[in-house]
Formats: C-alpha cells, sequence, structure tokens
C-alpha cells in the first residue's frame, strides 16, 4: 500500500493493519523528511491518546495529517509502532 499527498509518495508498506477504516503503516515506511511538529491531541476511548504531525512538501503544510498513538491501551496493541493518515492522504 501507498499513502500520498498531491502524487509524493510519503509512506510505503505491504505490511498494513486496517483499524475503523484507517490503515496503519509501521512509522519506520513513513518519509521522515516531509514531517513536520505538531501539538495536536486527540483521545479514543478504547485506543488511547493520538499525537499528530503535519506534513510540509513542496512548500505547502498539511497540518495534523499523520497520528499514532505513543502508547496505546493493551487492547489497541496493534497500532503501536505505526501511522495513520488524515482524509487528505490517497491510500491505496
Amino acid at each position: 500500500m501507498k499513502a500520498s499527498w498531491n502524487n509524493i509518495v510519503i509512506a510505503e508498506s505491504d505490511d498494513t493493519v486496517l483499524v475503523e477504516g484507517n490503515y496503519y503503516f509501521p512509522e519506520s515506511t513513513l518519509r521522515k523528511e516531509y514531517v513536520t511538529f505538531s501539538n495536536h491531541k486527540t483521545s479514543c476511548a478504547w485506543k488511547g491518546q493520538a499525537s499528530y504531525s503535519s506534513l510540509l512538501i513542496n512548500g505547502e503544510m498539511l497540518t495534523d495529517a499523520v497520528w499514532y498513538y505513543p502508547d496505546p491501551k493493551p487492547e489497541a496493541d496493534m497500532v503501536r509502532g505505526r501511522v495513520a493518515f488524515g482524509n487528505a492522504i490517497k491510500v491505496a
């Protein structure tokens, strides 16, 4: 599977996990040169607290486009060490 924005691949892996309609890629497959800081956080009742990153590609910023669970709850351990993407990111 590939995750891309504006025809730029930001992650690619055959090892994805589908959870609640979102594909979670291994964090190591995320192209770090496009990742930038975000202090946004959300909470999921069964997964725990999500942290976010933004993307900066060719001078364009996509805020809070990537999320991950640094310390997921035990029942959501399948997302540990993985990242998922917001709706603006094409995953196919």
